[in-house]
């Protein structure tokens, strides 16, 4: 009944449906029934519950939280992509931001699952889109890194299937990561991450450009080894920086650019692949 129209999914809701399902998926995860739990979670995501419903859920003292987390923990890859979506869709409504920064290390352990384990591409975007959400704070960052969020991310870089949009969002995401140590550390560590990283600039979009290459600046700021700008140098990122001083791409992201061979002159200097013209921007 709730799949034929809107009109019936909003009926069904204020006879009180959020509440009984969600009451429903707490108690069968308290008592270990994962079947009637994944049913009930089936049925609530595809309610499409309005933004009141959502704030409800989200504001339940936790406890539907920590329910789903543990639903995610031993369900079906269906369930916990729909737990996923749900959870987006509730963190795109919540106005408490303590919510948000409270969640557990298990939490961000579960999403970052669904997202290695290619569930679908919409559990993949929504996990993204969720992220994005959660990570412009600190702890967050933190929490995602240790869940081994950078190298995931890296591989959704890596794989040639993904969209457009998917690309641009892992991009925005590990932007946010590098905001801390952390994430700089383990996208440094991990054997690709730097090339894949460059290889993005000026092939994704003008955003995909802007984020990849602030991803660089954060790592030139703060993380830059004679190791890694050697490193640089070498996989032909500060040839793909000076490339993006002369074509057209978004001023902030040339500006961006320009800073991060700023901040290295004298190592790279002498590097061929930067043009003579640009030389003379170099301080001696």
């Amino acid at each position: 009944m709730a799949s034929h129209s809107e009109a019936n999914k909003r009926s069904i809701e204020a006879a009180g449906a959020s509440e009984f399902l969600s009451s429903m998926i707490i108690n069968n995860v308290k008592n270990n029934n994962n079947v009637e739990s994944e049913e009930a979670l089936s049925i609530l995501y595809n309610l499409n519950l309005s933004e009141d419903a959502l704030k409800t859920l989200v504001g339940k003292e936790g406890e539907f939280i920590e329910a789903l987390i543990k639903l995610m923990q031993r369900g079906s890859y269906e369930s916990r992509a729909y737990a996923v979506m749900l959870f987006r869709s509730m963190f795109e409504v919540a106005d408490d931001p303590m919510k948000m920064i409270n969640l557990r290390p298990e939490f961000f352990i579960e999403v970052v699952q669904v997202l290695n384990n290619q569930i679908s591409q919409q559990a993949s975007k929504a996990t993204l889109q969720l992220l994005i959400k959660l990570c412009p704070w600190g702890r967050n960052r933190i929490k995602a890194v240790e869940a081994g969020a950078v190298n995931v991310l890296i591989e959704l870089l890596l794989d040639t299937s993904a969209d457009r949009r998917t690309l641009e969002m892992t991009l925005m995401v590990l932007d946010m990561i590098c905001a801390c140590a952390e994430g700089r550390a383990d996208l440094l560590n991990h054997g690709a991450g730097l090339a894949v990283i460059s290889k993005k600039i000026m092939r994704v979009s003008k955003v995909g450009s802007e984020r990849a290459v602030r991803i660089l600046f954060s790592i030139c700021k703060f993380s830059a080894t004679p190791s890694v700008l050697l490193e640089m140098m070498q996989l032909g990122v500060v040839a793909k920086l000076c490339l993006v001083l002369q074509v057209d791409s978004g001023s902030k992201t040339k500006e961006k650019a320009r800073e991060i061979l700023k901040l290295h002159a004298r190592t790279w200097k002498n590097a061929t692949c930067i043009p003579s013209s640009l030389v003379s921007s170099y301080p001696s």
